[in-house]
């Protein structure tokens, strides 16, 4: 397997779309630092922007090297090889290149600007981190997608669609339940809604740990009791965990029953 993910992550890196991907994030590090002097200013801004781009990019990137890989995947198959290490080879490869070119991208600017001396270090260090989980797993999401679809177009439709109502659709849904039954106590179904989508998940943490849980409106009191202590932040760690494994562990049962 480590040969298959050595393969992946640097035909990966060969390609340009990474390069860019990190040039993004260069840039948007710099920028940002540029215009603001505080970088606890900066790290709420970069929230706004990972946790929507993180999971498009892995979700695309996903579903495209899976299908323009294919040939070369069944040529590996025909080989003395197990179905789980040629996909999870693969996968590691795709998610941890991403990855890196998020740390990468960001952190350089966020270095030489003095991020060590800085007390909002422990705040960039949980945006990486999340958006490091995030990455893991769309792009495992997405290759679970791929799997199930031969077709292109549909596996790229089905991909983005799946992004679109965990990104939006699931929190217009949220929040109308959550309207709808104010007259209930909804604390415990408002934790668990939240833990049923990573994203939103991930963007909570991040308040919380910015301190500016007022943003989070009718249920910021019950996310800061619980998510604010350390036990409540070891278990959204679990449960993004939990959301990585699951995913892969499909991957590797579905590579054992699919037909090539």
């Amino acid at each position: 397997m480590l040969k298959i993910l050595k393969y992946s992550f640097y035909d990966l890196m060969r390609s340009r779309w990474s390069y860019v991907y990190f040039a993004f994030y260069l840039l948007l590090g710099v920028v940002l630092l540029f215009l603001n002097n505080d970088l606890s200013k900066a790290v709420i801004t970069l929230m706004n922007i990972i946790i929507i781009l993180v999971p498009l990019i892995g979700t695309i990137f996903g579903v495209m090297y899976y299908y323009n890989s294919k040939e070369f995947t069944e040529l590996l198959l025909a080989q003395p090889l197990k179905r789980s290490t040629i996909f999870l080879g693969q996968y590691l490869g795709v998610a941890l290149s991403l990855s890196m070119s998020l740390i990468l991208g960001l952190g350089l600017p966020f270095v030489f600007y003095g991020l060590f001396k800085s007390a909002a270090i422990w705040d960039f260090s949980l945006l990486l981190i999340t958006g490091v989980f995030l990455t893991l797993i769309f792009t495992a999401l997405a290759f679970n997608i791929a799997l199930s679809n031969e077709n292109k177009i549909k596996g790229f439709g089905y991909a983005i669609l799946m992004w679109l109502f965990l990104a939006i659709i699931y929190d217009g849904i949220f929040l109308m339940s959550l309207i709808i039954f104010e007259d209930y106590p909804l604390d415990k179904v408002s934790l668990i809604g939240t833990m049923l989508n990573p994203i939103d998940l991930s963007r909570t943490l991040i308040l919380l740990k910015l301190d500016i849980s007022a943003l989070l409106g009718y249920t910021g009191a019950v996310f800061k009791q619980f998510f604010g202590t350390n036990s409540g932040l070891l278990l959204s760690l679990t449960a993004l965990s939990i959301w990585v494994i699951a995913p892969i562990l499909r991957i590797t049962f579905k590579a054992k029953k699919k037909d090539f």
